[in-house]
């Protein structure tokens, strides 16, 4: 399963094309790419490199939960979302520390400013947990995943909970061709503080199986995209959980295919690694509804990666 990983990163790096991006970093990417995992096979966490499933998890959790607050990854030691909620308050008036501005670049050219962007980031963290009404006013990302997941407002003033009736509709009409999420909503955008990345996902029943398809418009494919597969691989063992059914496919969807300038290396470090044996995934059995299920609920066995290899962010 890892392979097919492997083979974008190497095809990134062979046949991309330079372009500039958002964060003035720059990549090289492909444009519309497919992969595919069968889950019957294992989870697909990748082991050429350490994955850290607390995060994946967590960060699923809080999806699930409709939350957009970083409160709750924080409180599970989950730090893949500080530097958005961050950015929001250094762009602040209630800001007064040292000079934040294009901290992203800077933060990548000069070593003591980097230092002093982590110690800020550290208090603002800190802060975030101690303090309930800065934690409301700042640790929000705005209507990012959650928020569509669950809570999707409609032109009636009404919600949609897309998750809760995507299961319903998995259960009762297993055939159907709209077992569809979404959490690009146009009229949200401005509100977010990333534009969701991965954008659309729609299941799939055939014979007992549970497959799910995600469209991902835009994918980091060295930090991002490892995540990416694991999280929507849990998220189809939840949903076949509840519903009764085995794991069918994961196939994994990609626009823009992108490594940053700054990840070249580390991929090409990746590439020289041997692929190990995949884990498998547990979930509690005494659980059936996802929205019951706690981090203790979920775990990975046989879990025996290579070890980690760092890359900065891009914001």
């Amino acid at each position: 399963m890892e392979q097919a990983y492997l083979d974008l990163g190497r095809k990134i790096l062979t046949e991309g094309h330079l372009k500039n991006d958002r964060t003035n970093t720059g990549t090289k990417s492909i444009f519309g790419y497919q992969m595919r995992f069968d889950l019957s096979e294992g989870f697909p966490l990748l082991t050429t490199k350490r994955v850290p499933f607390g995060l994946i998890k967590s960060e699923l959790l809080w999806f699930l939960k409709g939350d957009t607050n970083i409160r709750f990854l924080l409180e599970h030691n989950n730090h893949i979302w500080d530097e958005w909620a961050f950015k929001n308050y250094v762009e602040s008036s209630d800001y007064t520390g040292p000079d934040m501005t294009d901290f992203g670049r800077r933060c990548l050219v000069d070593e003591a400013f980097n230092q002093l962007y982590q110690v800020e980031l550290q208090s603002f963290c800190q802060r975030i947990l101690a303090d309930k009404d800065f934690a409301e006013k700042y640790g929000d990302l705005g209507k990012v995943y959650g928020y569509q997941w669950r809570n999707w407002q409609t032109s009636q003033g009404e919600t949609i909970d897309q998750i809760k009736d995507v299961i319903e509709m998995i259960k009762n009409s297993p055939d159907s061709r709209r077992l569809i999420v979404s959490a690009w909503n146009p009229e949200d955008i401005p509100s977010m503080a990333l534009p969701p990345c991965h954008t659309l996902f729609q299941f799939y029943v055939a014979e007992g199986k549970l497959s799910c398809q995600l469209y991902q418009r835009s994918a980091d494919v060295f930090l991002g995209v490892p995540f990416n597969i694991a999280s929507y691989a849990l998220l189809t063992h939840l949903i076949a959980h509840q519903t009764g059914l085995e794991v069918g496919e994961f196939v994994h969807t990609l626009g823009d295919a992108h490594l940053y300038t700054n990840h070249f290396e580390q991929m090409q470090e990746q590439l020289r690694r041997q692929v190990r044996q995949a884990p498998k995934l547990w979930l509690n059995p005494e659980k059936r509804d996802i929205f019951d299920f706690e981090m203790d609920d979920i775990k990975v066995e046989g879990y025996n990666p290579h070890p980690t290899i760092k890359a900065p962010i891009a914001v």
